[in-house]
């Protein structure tokens, strides 16, 4: 994989990273004070390499520079928040049962 870049195609609510001519997604959608993770969606020529953790990165990355609260309805996203804890308190409280597998309450 080359050293490709995700950018935020902000028009379009999606990050974006594109590798030997195929664009990988992450689609969102941003209201007050939060930020709502969609769906990954990576090419089936791409896939293994690791592109749809960089786009879930750049993401939460994203939300942290913001000061948003995520809502990852996207399943790739809950997973990747769940390995990887240090990210939990993006989440809102509302749905920290997306990345803990626990119900809050």
């Amino acid at each position: 994989m080359s050293d490709s870049t995700v950018t935020n195609h902000e028009a379009a609510n999606r990050f974006e990273l594109s590798v030997d001519g195929q664009t990988a997604v992450l689609t969102y959608h941003l209201r007050s004070g939060s930020i709502t993770f969609l769906h990954t969606e990576v090419p089936q020529q791409l896939a293994g390499q690791g592109i749809a953790g960089k786009l879930a990165r750049a993401g939460l990355d994203f939300a942290r520079q913001q000061n948003l609260k995520v809502v990852p309805m996207c399943g790739f996203v809950a997973a990747y928040i769940k390995r990887h804890p240090e990210d939990r308190d993006l989440v809102r409280e509302d749905d920290l049962d997306r990345v803990t597998g626990e119900p809050q309450g």
